[in-house]
């Protein structure tokens, strides 16, 4: 993630005007394009004496074609893994990004979400920030019955897998890590963020082979549909327990 110098915090909160868009299927490049649009609205709308906005945009979409997004970390882009054929063959492009973070997939069944906030506002520093995140997910997870949890060494959300395969491992005593089903990557501009989360909810599993997510070689990654089965929600029902909590988190503020 980028870096940035500490936000400022001032004494008056000016009230939340949050403004949630489903963009439904959308190209990255449409969807990074109306993020940055977003962002400058954000900036230009702060009250030039308190240098803080009420205004915040929360974009929920998903990737169509499936996309792997690759960050501007030195190595990031040796975790890509698959050929140009390969590419090609399961029709999935490969753009470059200026969120912090490593390299990732984005897909159908997965829900992209991009809280474009002044962090200002809100007194996020960006640890903070991304813990915010993190317990949002983690709070849609366990409405559905999923416990996700967070890692100290590695920003996501994980979930200790109750899947066949992981079950049938543990039962002859081999030690399977928590696979991460929700994965992070911010960017900051003058302390309004834009990029945001990547939840797996009904996502192509198969696609992340393609790449090293996140650059962790040694895990993996599921889906709320791997650990729900059949009583896996539809990404209708998700959309509005991750709006339902997230604006409800940002007005306990």
């Amino acid at each position: 993630m980028a870096g940035a110098p500490a936000p400022l915090h001032t004494p008056r909160r000016p009230p939340l005007d949050l403004r949630v868009r489903d963009l439904g299927r959308m190209t990255y490049a449409e969807a990074f394009a109306l993020q940055k649009r977003l962002q400058q609205e954000v900036i230009a709308s702060r009250d030039l004496q308190q240098r803080v906005t009420g205004l915040a945009h929360l974009l929920m979409v998903e990737h169509d074609p499936p996309v792997i997004t690759v960050s501007r970390r030195p190595g990031a882009k040796q975790h890509l893994v698959a050929s140009g054929p390969q590419l090609k063959a399961a029709g999935i492009e490969v753009a470059e990004t200026d969120r912090g973070g490593d390299i990732t997939y984005h897909g159908l069944g997965q829900l992209v979400v991009y809280p474009i906030l002044d962090l200002n506002r809100f007194g996020f520093r960006i640890n903070t920030y991304m813990r915010f995140l993190e317990q949002a997910v983690i709070d849609v997870l366990q409405s559905f019955g999923i416990e996700g949890e967070r890692d100290a060494s590695a920003t996501g959300v994980w979930v200790k897998s109750r899947s066949h395969d992981a079950h049938a491992l543990q039962c002859v005593g081999v030690t399977v890590p928590a696979a991460k089903i929700c994965a992070f990557g911010v960017r900051v501009a003058k302390w309004v963020s834009m990029h945001g989360l990547a939840l797996n909810v009904t996502t192509n599993l198969e696609h992340f082979n393609f790449i090293v997510p996140c650059g962790l070689a040694d895990r993996g990654v599921t889906s709320m549909r791997r650990e729900l089965g059949a009583a896996c929600p539809s990404m209708h029902d998700v959309k509005r327990a991750m709006v339902d909590r997230f604006e409800a988190a940002l007005r306990r503020i």
